[in-house]
C-alpha cells in the first residue's frame, strides 16, 4: 500500500528519508518460514535494515548474539531454526547464510491491507492500525481509495477556521434571507440581513417579496458610499436566486464587487449570516414573548432586536461594540425602553378642544430610524404615533390585558399565541438602514 507522503524514517545523520510503500514479507528457509509485518520500502536506503524485535514478536523466536554471527531458536523449545555467519561489522541476514538452502524469496504482498480491510467489514484507520499491532495479522489500513467505504461511510468533511481578515468596513458583507412563517401586520414576509465582517454591525429590511432583494442591494452600495465614502468590495451569500440572478451580477460587475457564494446545501461556508439570523430570530421571539405580542408584529420586534445588538458588546470582537466600530463614537443607552410596554405620547397640538386628553394609552414599539423620538401604537384607533414627548411604564404590557379573538389565532415557530385584534391601519416595517441617532 500507499502511506501518505508525510511518513518518513529518520537516519542517524537527522535526514528524513520518505517511505513510497509498505507490505507484508515472507523469508522461505528449508526448515521454516519467517514472517515480516510492516514492512517499509525506503528506496533511500542502501541495506535492508531488519527490526529484531519486531521480527522476535511476529515470529515467536528469540535471537542470541555472538562475535561471529548469530542464531535464531524457537522461543518455547529452543531450538535452533537458523544460525547466520556475520563476518563484517553488521549482523547479516541472507541468502547465503546455510549452505544448504538456495536464496530466500522475498514477496511483498502488498494486497494483505485491501483484503483484510474488506474482511474486517471496512473498518476505520485506527481499527486496523490497533489490529496490526496487537494481532500476528497484516491488516494496515491502505490510504488507497475503498469504494465501497466512500460510498457506504462518506461525511462531510470538516470547515476550517475563515483565515480573511477585514481591516476597514464594507469590504465584506455577509447576506442573508430568513422566510417568516408569519406574515407582519404590513405584509412582509420575509427579511434581508446584511453582516460588516469588520465591525459585526447588522441591517435588516423586511421584504414582501423575495424579488426585492436586488433592489435593497444596489441602494446599499450607494448608502455605504455616501454616508462613509467606502466603496462595498465583496458580498458573501448563499446561491439562492435572490443574489445569483443577471440584474445583480450585472450590477456588481459594472462596479468591480466581487460576489463570493457558498456551494450548494452548505451553509456553514456562509455561517456569519447564518448565526446572525439565528441570534436575531432568538431577539425577536424573546421580545414578542416578553410583551405577549402575537407573531404578526415580528416586523416591529426585529427592528429592536437590531438596533440593540448593533450597540450590545460582541464575544466574537473581544466584548467590542459594533456600533462604536463603524461609528467611531460610543452608543447612548440613555433613551432606551422596554419593548412593548405601556406608553403615553403627548398629544396636545391635535386635541379637538381644551378639555379632551392630553394623551392616550400606546404600546412601545421601538425607535423611528430617522427621528430623535419613539414609535408607539394606540390598541383603541389602532394608529401608530411618533412623539418625543412620551412617558412609559415599563413594568405594564398591554397586550396582555388584549382579550384575544380566535380567530386571529396564528403560530410562530411552532408554539400558539393568540392575536389582538388587528389594526385597520397598516403599521410601517423596520427601518431599511439604522442610522445614527441625531444628537
Amino acid at each position: 500500500s500507499h502511506p501518505p507522503p508525510s511518513l518518513r524514517v529518520t537516519v542517524g545523520n537527522g535526514v528524513p528519508l520518505p517511505i513510497t510503500a509498505t507490505g507484508h514479507v515472507t523469508l522461505h528457509t528449508p526448515s521454516h518460514t519467517f514472517y515480516l509485518n510492516n514492512v517499509l520500502i525506503v528506496p533511500d536506503i542502501i541495506k535492508n535494515l531488519l527490526s529484531t524485535r519486531q521480527f522476535t514478536i511476529d515470529n515467536s523466536v528469540s535471537v542470541e548474539y555472538g562475535p561471529c554471527g548469530f542464531s535464531i531458536k524457537d522461543l518455547h523449545t529452543r531450538r535452533e531454526i537458523i544460525r547466520c555467519s556475520s563476518p563484517g561489522p553488521l549482523y547479516e541476514f541472507n541468502a547465503n547464510t546455510n549452505p544448504t538452502t538456495s536464496p530466500f524469496g522475498l514477496v511483498a504482498t502488498t494486497t494483505t491491507s485491501e483484503l483484510w480491510h474488506r474482511r474486517l467489514g471496512h473498518p476505520g484507520r485506527d481499527s486496523m492500525s490497533y489490529l496490526s499491532s496487537t494481532f500476528a495479522i497484516p491488516c494496515n489500513k491502505s490510504t488507497q481509495v475503498c469504494h465501497a467505504c466512500q460510498l457506504g461511510k462518506h461525511v462531510r468533511l470538516p470547515f476550517s477556521r475563515s483565515s480573511t481578515v477585514c481591516v476597514v468596513p464594507f469590504q465584506l458583507l455577509h447576506c442573508d434571507l430568513w422566510t417568516s412563517p408569519v406574515a407582519s401586520n404590513s405584509g412582509f414576509k420575509y427579511y434581508l440581513v446584511i453582516v460588516d465582517d469588520f465591525s459585526h454591525f447588522m441591517w435588516t429590511f423586511p421584504l414582501r417579496r423575495k424579488s426585492d432583494t436586488c433592489d435593497i442591494l444596489v441602494n446599499f452600495v450607494a448608502y455605504a458610499d455616501t454616508q462613509f465614502n467606502l466603496p462595498v468590495v465583496s458580498f458573501q451569500t448563499d446561491n439562492g436566486t435572490e443574489f445569483v440572478n443577471s440584474t445583480f451580477v450585472e450590477f456588481l460587475a459594472r462596479h468591480g464587487i466581487h460576489l463570493r457564494m457558498s456551494c450548494p446545501y452548505t451553509s456553514p461556508q456562509n455561517g456569519k449570516a447564518e448565526r446572525a439570523l439565528r441570534t436575531l430570530n432568538d431577539i425577536t421571539r424573546t421580545l414578542l414573548f416578553q410583551a405577549y405580542m402575537p407573531p404578526p408584529y415580528w416586523a416591529e420586534a426585529l427592528a429592536v432586536a437590531t438596533f440593540l445588538l448593533n450597540r450590545r458588546p460582541s464575544q466574537a470582537l473581544h466584548f467590542r461594540i459594533p456600533y462604536t466600530l463603524l461609528y467611531q463614537q460610543k452608543p447612548s443607552f440613555s433613551d432606551l425602553r422596554v419593548f412593548g410596554c405601556l406608553c403615553y405620547p403627548n398629544q396636545s397640538a391635535t386635541a379637538p378642544h381644551k378639555l379632551a386628553p392630553r394623551s392616550v394609552a400606546c404600546i412601545f414599539l421601538g425607535y423611528p430610524p430617522n427621528t430623535k423620538g419613539y414609535r408607539c401604537y394606540d390598541p383603541v384607533s389602532h394608529r401608530v404615533y411618533t412623539s418625543r414627548h412620551m412617558y412609559f411604564d415599563e413594568r405594564v404590557f398591554p397586550f396582555h390585558q388584549v382579550p384575544p379573538s380566535v380567530e386571529d389565532s396564528t403560530l410562530l415557530d411552532g408554539a400558539p399565541t393568540l392575536a389582538p385584534m388587528r389594526p385597520r391601519v397598516a403599521l410601517s416595517g423596520v427601518a431599511i438602514l439604522d442610522a445614527a441617532p441625531v444628537q
